[in-house]
């Protein structure tokens, strides 16, 4: 098989456009590429796509190539531009199509643009690399207000573009460090908002039926996508009191049985578990469906229900374990494709008066 190639970060690229448009407004000639050392001391050259030198300013735009990974600013235009300040500081701002951070709990406060710490240094260090004196630092991601509608940052209340992200400056094709990254950081905003209950869900489906049949604060739903053994890993670090993890039981029931990444390509389906405990909790033999979902739509109200409690109570146990907390801490709501609840075990109270 063909090996996959890396690409590089939206903060390597602005680090580099940034100390290209240093060395242009410097009188230096940067020529056609620009070198850079990246967090792991590894120094690596960046094409320059274009350059632009005006009397008290110089721009330069990196093309992002992210590789073989499916990275929505893969080929985005992060563009930089320098100007001498009055100060010895090098300032950092966000131009058209770079985000703005809203909420606390991310590694930049709210009011702050959304350029996060390593490639703030990463930066730093490509501009000391050329200059000691005083920069003012733009940078543009143009249509990034467009492509940032594809990423997490809506639901991390990051407006207006995307992030400038990266911790070790390349791109892992495939990697799903980023996915739980993202991932990861609306779990820590709802810490940081002082949510104490939060719901966990799969995606969409879960998302519109918590907000159906729920009381909840904003940002108290948080999307757990496939990674629930890392989220729920994650979560135990933070100061939650209780958590409700509500979805699909096609999902959910691979927790039952210990799956944690619920990727149909990473975990079995959940129809043969399901089915074998249809038969136990009703005490008769119930024919393998093709779905989960169509187990429950086969069955009548009352053999749906007592289906859903079971279930319910063994993902119940399941998660509790993983997170080493007591059963009472935790309670869950399997919903079927349509957002109608099917079952449910613990106690509700928390998120149907209160959002909390």
């Amino acid at each position: 098989m063909k090996a996959l190639k890396g690409g590089f970060t939206t903060g390597s690229c602005a680090a580099a456009a940034a100390k290209a448009a240093v060395m242009l407004l410097s009188g230096d000639d940067h020529g056609d590429s620009v070198e850079i050392t990246l967090p792991d001391n590894t120094r690596v050259c960046f094409g320059i796509h274009e350059s632009l030198l005006e009397p008290d300013a110089a721009s330069v735009v990196i093309i992002k190539d992210a590789g073989d990974d499916p990275d929505v600013t893969d080929g985005a235009h992060v563009t930089v531009t320098a100007a001498w300040n009055d100060t010895d500081e090098i300032a950092i701002f966000a131009g058209d199509g770079v985000g703005t951070v809203t909420l606390p709990g991310l590694q930049v406060p709210p009011g702050e643009p959304a350029i996060n710490p390593v490639p703030r240094a990463m930066l730093q260090s490509a501009v000391r690399g050329v200059t000691q004196r005083g920069v003012r630092i733009t940078i543009s991601v143009p249509g990034g207000r467009e492509l940032a509608k594809r990423t997490f940052n809506p639901k991390l209340g990051i407006v207006d573009g995307v992030s400038i992200l990266g911790t070790t400056g390349r791109v892992k094709p495939y990697s799903c460090e980023a996915i739980r990254e993202s991932l990861k950081c609306s779990l820590d905003i709802a810490a940081a908002l002082g949510i104490k209950c939060p719901v966990l869900v799969p995606g969409n489906i879960g998302s519109k039926a918590a907000a159906l049949h729920l009381a909840l604060q904003d940002k108290q739903v948080v999307q757990v996508s496939n990674e629930w053994g890392f989220m729920l890993d994650a979560m135990a670090e933070q100061d939650f009191e209780r958590v409700l993890a509500l979805g699909h039981p096609g999902k959910l029931a691979k927790l039952a049985e210990g799956h944690w990444d619920t990727h149909s390509s990473r975990s079995p389906s959940a129809v043969p578990f399901t089915t074998a405990l249809a038969s136990e909790t009703l005490n008769r033999n119930i024919d393998t469906p093709n779905t989960v979902d169509g187990l429950f739509a086969s069955l009548d109200a009352k053999d749906s229900a007592s289906l859903a409690l079971a279930l319910s109570h063994r993902i119940r146990v399941a998660v509790a374990n993983r997170l080493e907390w007591d059963h009472g801490r935790v309670a869950i709501a399997i919903t079927n494709m349509s957002g109608q609840v099917l079952g449910h075990e613990g106690d509700l109270t928390d998120w149907k008066e209160t959002g909390t």
